[in-house]
């Protein structure tokens, strides 16, 4: 005898609509707002605007590579907040600046853009081999 139930396909069919049918979830908020950001994305923001308020003042810093990490790898008992790496054959100079030890060590938007700013400074400073105040002439005034 024929069966009247149509066999089952053998892969699922994409999900269109949530188990309670009204469809799938949108953002939580639109895309222009600040909300919408990452934390990731807004520490790479305040890193991106410290350079670029560098590079005013010191043109060869286009020439190196600036790089947000989340955390630093086992270096022993302390926790870096940056680390410059001087260039090499094939690469350019680096700078690494660790996201999770910055925002644990402030409190809000306002302390970590002025600490992040810091650590460029210091970083550059290292790279270059100047002091930081030479490099920003405001470097420990905040």
């Amino acid at each position: 005898m024929d069966s009247p139930v149509p066999p089952q396909p053998t892969e699922p069919r994409p999900r269109r609509r949530d188990r309670h049918g009204r469809g799938m979830r949108g953002p939580v908020a639109p895309p222009q707002v600040p909300l919408a950001a990452s934390r990731s994305d807004s520490f790479r923001d305040l890193v991106r605007d410290s350079v670029e308020r560098l590079e005013r003042r010191w043109p060869q810093l286009a020439e190196i590579d600036f790089q947000v990490l989340d955390v630093p790898g086992d270096d022993g008992d302390s926790v870096p907040l940056g680390r410059s790496v001087p260039e090499a054959k094939g690469r350019p100079a680096s700078i690494v600046v660790y996201r999770r030890p910055v925002e644990i060590r402030t409190k809000n938007r306002e302390e970590r853009a002025l600490l992040v700013h810091e650590v460029v400074v210091e970083q550059v400073a290292e790279l270059l081999g100047l002091a930081p105040e030479s490099v920003d002439p405001r470097y420990g005034q905040d």
